[in-house]
């Protein structure tokens, strides 16, 4: 039960570490605000405009969720060698880290009824309703 605790954690964390990363780590990336104008199913398009001096761009993407929506303006930051942008900001990155909450709900349901220990149970469940929470009061 705690291989499985700890491969559901890990899984979360590995899944959130695709957008996270970018967020977190984002010196010497490049910086800008999208303005979306529309969306597909799949992804949202806008004019980018860059921090700094380069030129307004309409060829890059942003992954559609609940973060971004039609007619919004988002900081994002430019995936490198990529057409990609993710949203930034304390919405972005909460976002980012959203299936690392989703995990750890789940593996405090394996914590508390499989190792029986709720403290340790309670605490990763309140850790990923938090970020749970917390994403959607902020998106």
């Amino acid at each position: 039960m705690g291989l499985v605790a700890l491969l559901l954690v890990v899984a979360g964390a590995w899944a959130s570490w695709g957008d996270a990363q970018h967020v977190l780590l984002s010196q010497g990336r490049e910086h800008g605000t999208l303005v979306v104008t529309g969306c597909s199913a799949e992804v949202c398009t806008g004019r980018f405009d860059p921090e700094g001096p380069g030129p307004v761009r309409r060829d890059l993407t942003v992954e559609r969720s609940v973060a971004v929506r039609s007619d919004g303006t988002y900081p994002v930051v430019v995936k490198p060698d990529s057409r990609e942008l993710v949203r930034t900001g304390l919405g972005g990155g909460l976002h980012a880290w959203l299936p690392l909450g989703g995990a750890l709900l789940l593996a405090a349901l394996v914590v508390g009824g499989g190792l029986r220990l709720p403290r340790l149970a309670w605490s990763a469940a309140g850790l990923g309703g938090l970020l749970l929470v917390g994403t959607f009061l902020t998106v």
